[in-house]
């Protein structure tokens, strides 16, 4: 199934939206190599569409981890979905315990397992973007933790 084109228009929205940072790990574009991405929050193939209300800045991990799913089996034996940017408070389901993105919710726990947010090298590289002032970075509308 091939995505739907975003126009330069709705690109430039939902990175402006952003502040140019991850709205799941929280990583600046300009502090990562592959920079950030478009990422539909629900796929397209299970429904999503191509507008604003869907659509998030996700950094290259964070989208190659998260691919199509939408959700996943918490620690609890439930289905839970994954954090939404447009609909959740980053706060409500993460704490920063300095480099460590702990969770406060199974949507968190689902999120943070899946999207990878606390493999060795994500911790490594947070903690030198932490020592230089850098991590986190701060998103328009969000409060770092």
């Amino acid at each position: 199934m091939s995505s739907t084109y975003i126009n330069a228009q709705l690109r430039r929205l939902v990175t402006e939206r952003a502040g140019n940072a991850c709205e799941y790990c929280r990583i600046h574009a300009d502090d990562t190599f592959y920079g950030c991405q478009i990422d539909h929050i629900i796929s397209e193939k299970h429904g999503g569409l191509t507008e604003a209300g869907n659509l998030a800045l996700s950094c290259m991990l964070c989208n190659l981890h998260k691919g199509s799913d939408i959700a996943s089996v918490s620690d609890g034996g439930e289905l839970a979905r994954f954090f939404d940017p447009r609909k959740d408070e980053w706060d409500e389901h993460f704490v920063l315990d300095g480099a460590v993105i702990k969770t406060s919710t199974a949507i968190g726990e689902v999120t943070a397992r899946i999207l990878r947010f606390n493999s060795e090298e994500r911790q490594i590289e947070r903690i030198a973007l932490i020592d230089v002032g850098r991590y986190p970075a701060e998103l328009p509308g969000h409060r770092p933790t």
